[in-house]
């Protein structure tokens, strides 16, 4: 007789697949370095590629997208938080199969960092050849000579570049040449052109990138920081016992000319209702007129010392973005003499004197402030609440922690804990040198 007890357990045992624990596409696992995504400019044609350059910085190899038909980008990094991980799933189809939404192969990057390709100006590669960016003792112009711009290559350095290369495009080479223009006096000897820098058309080139760089606002972080911050007065506190004094003046005024009886104003008188007026938000018809209902022991005014006007803002806009172009994009020699260019009036077109003024008002304001702070600081104590806050929320995050922790440990783990160690030897005492 066939025993079929044991067939159907076995055949109960065995998994069905079902539908649902099928995957509609499988990606196949990859050994090596994970992929990373680039973004490409539109323009860009199929013979661009990623070649090495010097950094105008620094002069380091860097990557850049060289492109024979459209010119120069470099790339910018735009990071993800680590605390964050993610990754891209890039799917690829054609155009037919895009439209009935069937994806023709996917891959998936582990790295969720992007590479934009944005374009950059080719006169900031040659700047370092233009001026000497290790020299000392800066050159003038009639030490100078005139050079063709293969011989400003040659200048640049050629460990791990391509730019010898890139330079032979017929399209690159002229927009080098036209940049060069831009900054330089030029002379024609024979079938070529020499160049000499002008450090005027630099410092003008530069100037103007930086006006349309302020002009389309500044990121809101540099924006705070920067401009913000930057040009904040001191905040100033006045005591409850002034304010007092006025509103009881200003009551007493009011009180007489209900009743129809005149005091002769005095100067004092005079000064304290303007000052109680201007000087803070009391209002006599709102507020009680009894000195002693109306403010506390505890009271304090809070006012701004001095305010910046539109133009003075949109000053330190313009400086900053020429500080942030000559930090990033040019050697700190040749970036701290166009930086002094524009204290100087006859070579700097814009008027910076009211940032100027403004920004010595100020600083005299804030050493007034610091000999004469009063015992309250609002500031001081905002930033206090803000460190108990950070330190709250981390002691609140280590417990958490710890009590995941614990909630992970296996019996053994916390049966140890509890084991008397007084007297035993550490297990570092076992390999110690005898």
């Amino acid at each position: 007789m066939r025993d079929t007890r044991s067939s159907k357990l076995a055949a109960a045992d065995t998994p069905k697949e079902t539908s649902t624990s099928r995957s509609k596409y499988a990606l196949s696992s990859k050994s090596g370095q994970p992929s990373k995504l680039f973004i490409l400019p539109r323009s860009a044609t199929a013979d661009a590629r990623i070649v090495s350059l010097p950094h105008p910085q620094n002069g380091r190899p860097s990557r850049y997208l060289a492109c024979p038909e459209t010119g120069l980008y470099e790339f910018t990094k735009v990071a993800v938080p680590k605390k964050a991980p993610r990754s891209w799933l890039i799917a690829s189809s054609s155009s037919e199969k895009e439209k009935h939404g069937i994806i023709q192969s996917a891959e998936a990057a582990s790295s969720a960092d992007l590479f934009v390709a944005t374009a950059v100006d080719p006169l900031f590669l040659l700047l370092p050849a233009l001026m000497d960016a290790k020299a000392t003792k800066p050159s003038t112009d009639q030490k100078r000579l005139f050079l063709s711009i293969e011989d400003y290559l040659h200048k640049l350095p050629e460990d791990l570049s391509n730019l010898s290369e890139v330079a032979q495009w017929p399209k690159t080479k002229a927009l080098l040449e036209s940049r060069l223009a831009a900054v330089c006096d030029s002379v024609d000897a024979g079938d070529e052109t020499m160049f000499r820098v002008n450090e005027e058309k630099l410092f003008s080139v530069i100037l103007s990138k930086a006006t349309r760089f302020a002009s389309g606002g500044l990121p809101i972080s540099v924006e705070e920081k920067f401009v913000q911050k930057a040009l904040e007065a001191p905040i100033l506190l006045r005591s409850a016992s002034n304010l007092a004094g006025s509103a009881a003046a200003v009551a007493t005024a009011l009180e007489d000319a209900e009743s129809g009886t005149s005091t002769p104003k005095t100067e004092s008188a005079e000064s304290q209702f303007s000052t109680a007026t201007e000087g803070s938000t009391f209002s006599a018809i709102s507020q009680p007129s009894t000195a002693a209902s109306s403010f506390s022991e505890e009271d304090v005014a809070v006012t701004t010392a001095m305010t910046a006007s539109t133009e003075v803002i949109q000053l330190q806009r313009l400086r900053v973005a020429f500080d942030f172009i000559c930090a990033s994009c040019i050697p700190q020699v040749i970036g701290d003499r166009l930086k002094a260019s524009l204290a100087d009036k006859t070579t700097c077109k814009v008027d910076f004197e009211p940032l100027y003024t403004y920004v010595t008002d100020l600083d005299k304001l804030r050493k007034e402030a610091m000999a004469t702070r009063p015992t309250t600081d609002f500031s001081k104590k905002r930033m206090r609440d803000e460190e108990e806050d950070e330190a709250r929320l981390e002691k609140k995050r280590k417990a958490e922690e710890d009590k995941k922790r614990k909630a992970n440990e296996s019996r053994g783990v916390r049966d140890l804990k509890k084991v008397n160690t007084t007297g035993m030897k550490k297990l570092s005492a076992f390999f110690t040198k005898k």
